[in-house]
């Protein structure tokens, strides 16, 4: 019995504290979005086409993320408030990820799919991560531009 009441307890606990911690998003009007924020977009993309644009608050900090069509690829462009950006997440082809990364996924994940990859920098730091199906499971895996391992997280039972 008290092992039930802890393990509920443990449980209520975590779901308060995911919901505390989970950045809240709410969508911004292109229109309302800052000026530095717009600015600091157009700066890195000229030819960039803005799509839509989501506020949220992480760590105490409000950013921004803005979706653009550039040159036909879609990216995601997060900026703080002050207009500096701080992640680019571009949805590439799978066809062009380094070959050292597709090396490296065929070694750990053989047979695996890969169904979407996106180039991530964030500051200096460049990664890569794929959604992969590998018999029935998707996985979210990551690995940097020398084909090293990052990270997995399976998304099979996420929507």
């Amino acid at each position: 019995m008290m092992n039930r009441t802890r393990a509920s307890l443990l449980a209520i606990f975590c779901l308060a504290f995911a919901s505390y911690t989970q950045a809240d998003e709410e969508k911004v009007p292109l229109d309302k979005l800052p000026a530095k924020v717009k600015a600091a977009v157009k700066a890195k993309f000229p030819d960039a086409e803005l799509l839509s644009a989501e506020k949220e608050t992480e760590d105490g900090k409000t950013l921004y993320e803005v979706d653009i069509k550039n040159k036909g690829q879609k990216i995601e462009v997060t900026v703080d408030e002050d207009g500096k950006i701080v992640e680019i997440e571009k949805e590439i082809a799978a066809k062009d990820l380094p070959k050292v990364v597709l090396d490296a996924i065929e070694k750990k994940y053989p047979k695996a799919t890969i169904t979407k990859a996106e180039e991530i920098t964030t500051g200096e730091k460049v990664k890569f991560e794929m959604l992969i199906t590998v018999c029935d499971k998707k996985l979210e895996v990551s690995f940097d531009p020398q084909g090293k391992f990052l990270e997995e997280e399976d998304k099979s039972k996420k929507k």
